[in-house]
């Protein structure tokens, strides 16, 4: 198996990595990992369909052609220990934790994910006292991680509002945005699990920042890259891109008067980066 394990902690922990076990005389760890990942990311996201569905489809089949039935069943039963254990304690970064468990931020980019209650600390200073009264204004707010690993720190912020007693479902807004193509898929995964509306942007934070057609966040600047929860697609979720888009039409209309009269809930052409209130690493817009 290569390195050894550590902290390998609670029964789904153990069970996967007896899954992984099992298949790993023909396949290394890593490999086993990395497919298993992308496999349950494509799995969650082609299921509210969209124009990426034909080509992630394409990636999922080529990940999926070297096993056999009965070893494609593992990997079942692998996300299902996953969503047993997310249903079981949402508090818990469980994937980052379990690639770290396996050795594999040695063996891949030397990548580390900040330890959850680091995180559990950061979103309750990120949270503020003022937050309630914020969201209890508008609606909801949006909260912004352009570097998001395995989503732990948006999973720390959803926690620390249901500990504040804010249903995150339908008050936050999650844009997470990591150039990790794997990373990227895990963060979608736990985020979706745990119902987090929003959506999870693979490219480089630097060079091309999460933008949107509106200063919230809701209509970002769509791609191969962006990966939607399907809790974005929750009806709340709808109205407001409906009402969003609206909005820009109007406001561009009061702006410029067009040669030709523009497309209903069609957004504008230029997009903008999300970035109004940082708050050390998460960013409030």
């Amino acid at each position: 198996m290569g390195n050894s394990l550590r902290h390998v902690r609670g029964e789904s922990q153990k069970n996967i990595v007896r899954f992984i076990e099992g298949l790993s005389g023909k396949y290394s760890r890593w490999d086993i990992w990395q497919d298993f990942i992308i496999m349950s990311a494509i799995a969650i996201a082609n299921t509210m369909g969209g124009p990426q569905v034909k080509a992630r489809e394409g990636i999922y089949r080529s990940r999926a052609e070297k096993y056999s039935t009965k070893e494609l069943e593992v990997f079942a039963d692998m996300l299902f220990e996953v969503v047993a254990e997310l249903e079981r304690d949402q508090e818990q970064d469980f994937l980052g934790e379990l690639f770290m468990a396996l050795g594999l931020g040695n063996e891949w980019k030397g990548q580390f994910f900040t330890p959850y209650d680091i995180c559990r600390a950061m979103s309750a200073i990120t949270y503020g006292p003022d937050m309630a009264a914020r969201i209890e204004k508008q609606g909801w707010i949006s909260v912004s991680d352009p570097a998001c690993g395995a989503g732990a720190l948006l999973i720390a912020f959803a926690n620390e509002c249901r500990r504040q007693h804010i249903n995150y479902q339908t008050s936050v807004l999650f844009v997470a945005q990591d150039i990790d193509f794997l990373a990227g898929c895990m963060c979608y995964i736990q985020l979706s699990l745990l119902g987090c509306p929003g959506y999870v942007v693979i490219d480089d934070s630097i060079v091309r920042p999460t933008t949107s057609y509106d200063a919230h966040g809701l209509l970002p600047k769509d791609g191969p890259q962006v990966w939607y929860t399907p809790m974005y697609f929750r009806d709340v979720w709808h109205y407001r891109r409906i009402g969003a888009q609206m909005d820009l039409l109007f406001r561009n209309a009061a702006e410029q008067v067009p040669a030709d009269p523009p497309v209903p809930a069609s957004p504008p052409e230029q997009s903008q980066p999300l970035a109004e209130t940082k708050t050390g690493q998460l960013t409030l817009f």
